[in-house]
């Protein structure tokens, strides 16, 4: 990716440099994000089907599905960017503290205020473990990383990114067990508590991990000493070049994703079979097939100011705030839904899902999804306006850091 390597830590400076062009995008995977969080909540066949199985599943469908694969990786990615840029105004000391203490929040939210969120199950039925745990851990251990030299950083991100899959040969093995650590590092897993409550584990978070190291050694792009014309230039070429990267691998079928692509009866769905790579965990091509767009994506938006970018900033600029709240206002709709259906309160806990006022098969069609997912954006964009208003004219809140 052509990035300049450095032995030393970043001087530490007093200016603030932000990059519009981050929020915008982070914005934006936000909105996509719940577009799959909706269709997980109200499509007819989202606890009975997998969008992404070929033989099952609608060209339209798999694409709403797929689009949203573009969410997790690009906001850790950016993650690790931003990270960076805090290192330019932060001690290591004073980042490495932020990091770790941030990042056990992460955790600790995800388990409550997440996990009640998704499942609206009072009693925990099961604790889940995604994509706020993923951040979370790796921000603690990135907390610990930051000490050692960049270039040694750097390798240890690229090791993992490239590296990880190297491990399928072992899990494709006929009655693979994982192991405690292989399974948090690498092998999504459901564990039995105890009766009546399961963890879901579906990121391990080696490969999230060196994703973040990665985003944060490409923060040297964004310095406030690298010109805009020079910094667009650089991510078009690694944009570019991690496109090409994917295209050239994936059509190889050696390497970078347990799940080979195969021709189908239609050119189309050989077209969404090559697309179809893994996510639980994100193989090599799965991010490069992610963050080359996205690079490509930093490179053309940096120079544009318009309404739609002042929608998406906010979004970004309220990211952790959105994620919560939106959550929970999707899971109300579908409480609403649930009784205006004639359902009980009874039947809430007849479900064989831990997640409550859903009854499987009981959805709406793809186009009802998309205008529900509409309406929570409209409904979300005057909550985090008025919440990035706040933040912005009460800094001194040392909380909303976390928030």
């Amino acid at each position: 990716m052509n990035i300049p390597l450095k032995s030393a830590s970043p001087a530490i400076t007093p200016s603030h440099h932000r990059i519009e062009s981050m929020d915008v995008l982070r914005g934006l995977v936000m909105v996509i994000m719940a577009l799959d969080h909706v269709r997980h909540l109200f499509h007819s066949t989202a606890f009975t089907d997998n969008p992404l199985e070929l033989t099952t599943t609608t060209p339209a469908l798999f694409l709403t599905r797929w689009i949203t694969h573009f969410c997790a990786p690009v906001f850790i990615f950016l993650s690790g960017t931003s990270i960076y840029l805090q290192s330019l105004r932060k001690t290591k000391r004073e980042l490495s503290n932020f990091l770790i203490k941030r990042g056990l929040w992460l955790v600790v939210a995800e388990v409550t205020i997440v996990t009640l969120g998704i499942t609206f199950n009072p009693f925990y039925g099961v604790f889940i473990l995604q994509v706020i745990w993923a951040i979370g851990i790796s921000m603690i251990m990135l907390g610990l990383l930051i000490y050692l030299p960049f270039r040694l950083i750097l390798a240890l991100g690229l090791a993992m990114v490239l590296g990880h899959n190297a491990l399928d040969v072992a899990e494709s093995a006929p009655g693979f067990q994982p192991g405690f650590w292989w399974a948090v590092l690498h092998f999504p897993v459901r564990y039995s508590l105890t009766i009546g409550h399961q963890l879901i584990y579906d990121y391990p978070f080696m490969p999230w991990l060196g994703l973040m190291i990665v985003g944060y050694c490409v923060g040297i792009w964004f310095e406030s000493s690298v010109s805009p014309a020079r910094r667009r230039a650089v991510l078009v070429r690694a944009g570019l070049g991690l496109i090409v990267f994917f295209l050239l691998l994936r059509l190889t079928n050696a390497y970078g994703d347990p799940h080979p692509w195969r021709l189908q009866p239609s050119a189309l769905l050989t077209l969404l079979s090559f697309l179809n790579v893994e996510k639980y965990p994100p193989s090599l091509l799965y991010m490069g097939m992610t963050i080359g767009p996205a690079l490509l994506f930093l490179a053309g938006m940096e120079p544009i100011h318009n309404r739609f970018t002042r929608i998406m900033r906010t979004f970004g600029r309220t990211a952790f705030f959105y994620y919560l709240v939106h959550w929970y206002l999707i899971h109300t709709l579908c409480l609403i839904v649930f009784f205006g259906r004639g359902h009980t309160w009874a039947d809430t806990w007849n479900v064989p899902k831990a997640t409550r006022f859903i009854i499987p098969g009981e959805g709406f069609s793809l186009p009802v999804v998309y205008l529900i997912w509409a309406l929570v954006i409209l409904a979300m964009y005057p909550l985090c306006r008025w919440y990035d208003a706040y933040k912005t004219s009460h800094k001194n809140r040392w909380w909303l850091r976390y928030l």
